[in-house]
This record gives structure tokens, C-alpha cells and sequence, in this order.
């Protein structure tokens, strides 16, 4: 009967107060809403976008004060010699706050926080008509990828994946006129929906085997039926990662990404670039190192063949990326592609074995997601700033930038020398801190495939810096609104920041990330 009650434990005042990032979020999309509807038809949006950034820089206020907080208390405890984990449970520990999440949230907000602020000198009325719409929908599809970083149980964790795929899925095809955008939409609805599918599937296998949603519980499960149950995990856990893979465009599910964001507002497709992504990885980090390391017994090495299978999903993805995108001109497809990628570099922490895995892999995971979401959404300012005064989405819109605008051309270089890899930017210290990580875990395999993969992108990403500095100039005014210019140079600073001092950054996560206290829910 007490554990009864202990699974069902509900949710109290003070339980409510840890989520208070997550009802500051909620609170201003109804508010917003309502604002929206009351407003005159012909009056501008633009309050709604200031009051939409406002509330996402009052959600990361609250989540990086959450955070020295747990920092604090763990410091006071270890100096009196008590032993204090500094990860907060609620609802039977469905719900976590620990510094893994804590981190993603950062991340997610300000990518969306920059994302905003880019829209609000670059969004048109003409271009969207519900211009209100698409600045508070940022809000609730941003709850939920902070619901799935904070997820320790399958229902919460689907929860915050439908709420971001709904969400997104309506972001996508917001520009009604455009039938490109309609196509765009429908197609990531239907591989959205078939994604969705997948995971619940194999969600109900591990439910099934287990009788527990809760992740704990599911590792305790899976460890004592593991040598009953092999070809049921097997399946439950491929199904999961086929779902996960197309959220995160790791080829081959990765047909998806380009039409997509292509057809996407240029907002939303660096909101799919970064957020979603990171999101569906936080997913990919809990399920795999909360369950996966159980999932073996002497006769079926399951749990070596699922990290096996996320190095051969990492190395498809950097290979079928990059050299799809060698001969793509229109850009969002490059970033696209480049991101497909991009999203191999990232799986390559996940995939280190229970043999090799070293401490650091969440911290080289992190960094690397901090400096693609500074890239990624820099370049696509500079692209959305381009296209609007060449009026074309092709490479050759950059032709003779820097004799039009030559600081946009500067910052254009640093985005893409950090996409390439390449000193002195944040790119460059993530590509080589996943690299290291993956040769000391004795991945050589995985390591010279992204030495490969990044060789075969050097061609794309200088053929844009080729446009800028070695092509005609076209001759149209380049205007980059405040905005605009706001986020690409804190965009591009950051990046060279990264570059020039990364080792902080990481030794400031690897000091305070704990793979034991922070990713296992037990």
C-alpha cells in the first residue's frame, strides 16, 4: 500500500515552485494569446515578439538561478562532509532537476531567445499574417523540449515530445500563402507522426517487459529480465532509436530535413536545427544510459550492440551528410544536410560502450551543441539578412558580400570556418574534444570518419566564403535591421569566444555534471 502511494505521489506547492521556468513559459503564451486576440487586427505584432523574448529571458533567469543554487548547496555540503547529490525529484521522480537538464534548458532558451530577436527584424507581416501566432507558439514548443530534458519517466518524456512536435508541426506551415511551406508542413507531420509511432512502440515493449514507465524502475526491470527477454529488447530498443533518429535527422531517416527547411520560416528552421534536436538527444541520453546499460546478459550482449548501433548511426550521418550536401546550392538545404551531419558529431559521445566511456562525454556533448547552436543560428541571420535584399535562398545571394557588407562577411566567415571545424572558433574545439573523447575510448573507427567527414565539408563551406570574397558583386543594398545585427554579433563573438577559451566552459560541466547523479534515475 506505501508504494502504492509512493507512485502515485502528487504534485505539492513546493514541488510546483521547481517548475516555475515551465509555468513562466505557459503563464505568457496564454497571455499572450489573449493579447493577441484583443489587439486591432491592423496593429503590429512586434509587442507580442518583445513580450515573447521577455518571458523566455525570465524562464532562463529562473533556470540558471535554480542552477547556482544546486551548485551552492552542494559546495556548503561537501565542505561540512555530508554527501548531497543536488538533483531534485518530483512526482515520484518522473520529473527531475539536476544539472543535465538544467544545462539543455540553458541551451534551448537561449537558442530561442536569439531566435526571437532574429525574427523581430527580419518577420514580415506579408510573409506570415499571423504574425502574433508564430512569436508565442516559440513558447509552449520550448516547454516541451525542457520537459524531455527533465523527463525520468516514458509518459513525461512523451508528454514533452508531443507538445514540441504539435507545436512545430504548426510552426512549420504558418505562412498560409506559400505552398511550399504547406508541403513542408505535411511532411513533417507525416514523418513526425511516424516517428512518434516508433518510439511509443517501442516504449511499450520496455512497459511491457517491465510492468514500470519510470526509468529507474525500467533499469531494474530490464536487469533482471534481460537473459528472458533479449529478442523483445532488441526490438523495443531499435524501435526507439528509428523514432529517435528521425527526430534528430540521423540518416537514414534523414530524407526529411531538407524539404522541410526549405519550406520552413528561416526562424523555425534554426528552432528544428538546434532545439529539437538537442531535445530528442537529451531523450536518447536518458534512455540509453538510464536502461541500455542493463540490457545484457551473458548470452546477448545487448546493451554492446545498441551503442554499436549508435556509432553506425553517427557514422552514416556524418558521411551521407556531408557528402549530400557537395552538390546542394539552395542554402537552407545546405544547413540542412550539414546538419544531418552535424547530428552524427553529436551522436558520437552517446555512442561510447560501457568498455571505453569516459567521464566527459556529456561535457564534450554540450560544448559542441553550445557552439552549433551559436553557429548555426548566426549563419542563418546573415542567410535570412541576404536573402531578403538578393531576394534568392541560393549560395549565389552571397555573391560579393564582402564588398557590400563587410562585417556581415566577417561574421559570415567566423560561422563558417566554426561549421568546417576549423581554428580559432568553437566548432574547432568541439569537433576535437568529441575526436579525443572517441580515441580515448579507442573508437579510432568513429574517429577517422570524422576526420573524413569533415574534409569532404571543407568543399561546401568555403564555396560560400568563395562567393563572398571571389565572385561579381550583385547590386542590391544589404540592410541588417538592429535586431538582426544583435544576433550575429553575439553570435560570432561567442563563437570566437569558444574558440579562443573553451577549456572553462568544459571544465566548468565536467566539475558539475555527474553521470551517476545527474543521468541515472534511481
Amino acid at each position: 500500500m506505501e508504494a502504492a502511494q509512493q507512485q502515485l505521489q502528487s504534485l505539492t506547492w513546493s514541488d510546483a515552485g521547481y517548475l516555475a521556468p515551465e509555468w513562466i513559459l505557459i503563464a505568457f503564451t496564454i497571455a499572450l494569446a489573449v493579447l493577441d486576440l484583443f489587439l486591432p487586427r491592423r496593429s503590429s505584432r512586434s509587442v507580442i515578439g518583445w513580450l515573447t523574448l521577455g518571458g523566455i529571458l525570465t524562464s532562463l533567469g529562473f533556470v540558471v538561478w535554480r542552477m547556482l543554487d544546486m551548485a551552492s548547496k552542494t559546495a556548503d555540503a561537501e565542505a561540512a562532509g555530508q554527501a548531497m547529490s543536488g538533483v531534485i525529484r518530483i512526482m515520484a521522480d518522473s520529473y527531475r532537476i539536476d544539472y543535465f537538464s538544467s544545462m539543455l534548458k540553458i541551451v534551448f532558451l537561449v537558442a530561442t531567445a536569439l531566435i526571437v530577436l532574429m525574427s523581430l527584424g527580419t518577420v514580415k507581416r506579408s510573409d506570415i499574417v499571423d504574425k502574433g501566432e508564430f512569436y508565442y507558439l516559440l513558447l509552449p514548443a520550448v516547454v516541451g523540449a525542457m520537459i524531455m530534458a527533465s523527463s525520468g519517466d516514458l509518459i513525461t518524456l512523451y508528454i514533452g515530445l508531443e507538445l514540441l512536435s504539435i507545436t512545430t508541426y504548426v510552426l512549420v506551415g504558418i505562412r498560409k500563402q506559400s505552398v511550399q511551406s504547406s508541403e513542408a508542413a505535411f511532411k513533417y507531420v507525416v514523418t513526425g507522426g511516424i516517428s512518434s509511432a516508433l518510439i511509443l512502440f517501442g516504449m511499450s515493449y520496455l512497459y511491457g517487459i517491465t510492468g514500470a514507465t519510470n526509468l529507474g524502475a525500467i533499469a531494474q526491470g530490464v536487469q533482471q529480465h534481460a537473459a528472458d527477454f533479449p529478442a523483445l529488447l532488441y526490438v523495443g530498443f531499435f524501435f526507439i532509436l528509428a523514432g529517435l533518429g528521425i527526430k534528430i535527422a540521423a540518416a537514414p531517416f534523414h530524407y526529411w530535413a531538407a524539404d522541410v527547411y526549405q519550406g520552413a520560416p528561416t526562424p523555425i528552421t534554426a528552432f528544428l536545427a538546434v532545439v529539437s534536436k538537442g531535445a530528442a538527444f537529451a531523450v536518447i541520453f536518458r534512455i540509453v544510459y538510464n536502461v541500455a546499460f542493463y540490457a545484457s546478459s551473458p548470452e546477448k550482449p545487448i546493451a554492446d550492440d545498441i551503442f554499436l548501433a549508435l556509432n553506425v548511426m553517427a557514422a552514416a550521418a556524418m558521411l551521407v551528410g556531408s557528402t549530400m550536401a557537395l552538390r546542394q546550392f539552395n542554402v537552407k538545404r545546405l544547413i540542412a544536410l550539414s546538419g544531418v551531419a552535424n547530428a552524427g558529431y553529436l551522436l558520437v559521445p552517446l555512442g561510447l560502450s560501457l568498455k571505453g566511456m569516459h567521464a566527459s562525454n556529456f561535457g564534450e556533448f554540450i560544448f559542441y551543441l553550445a557552439a552549433y547552436l551559436l553557429m548555426t543560428i548566426g549563419a542563418l541571420t546573415v542567410f535570412t539578412v541576404i536573402s531578403k535584399s538578393a531576394g534568392t535562398d541560393e549560395v549565389g545571394g552571397f555573391s560579393g558580400l564582402y564588398y557590400r557588407a563587410p562585417w556581415t562577411a566577417v561574421a559570415m566567415v567566423v560561422f563558417v570556418l566554426s561549421l568546417a571545424g576549423l581554428p580559432i572558433t568553437g566548432g574547432f574545439f568541439g569537433k576535437l574534444f568529441i575526436l579525443l573523447g572517441a580515441a580515448q575510448s579507442h573508437l579510432y573507427w568513429i574517429a577517422a570518419i570524422m576526420v573524413v567527414s569533415s574534409v569532404i565539408s571543407y568543399y561546401f563551406y568555403f564555396g560560400i566564403i568563395r562567393q563572398m570574397f571571389m565572385r561579381a558583386t550583385i547590386d542590391h543594398e544589404v540592410q541588417v535591421p538592429v535586431t538582426s545585427g544583435i544576433v550575429i554579433w553575439l553570435c560570432a563573438a561567442a563563437t570566437v569566444a569558444l574558440g579562443i577559451v573553451p577549456s572553462p566552459v568544459l571544465n566548468w560541466i565536467n566539475t558539475h555534471f555527474s553521470i551517476v547523479n545527474d543521468l541515472f534515475v534511481r
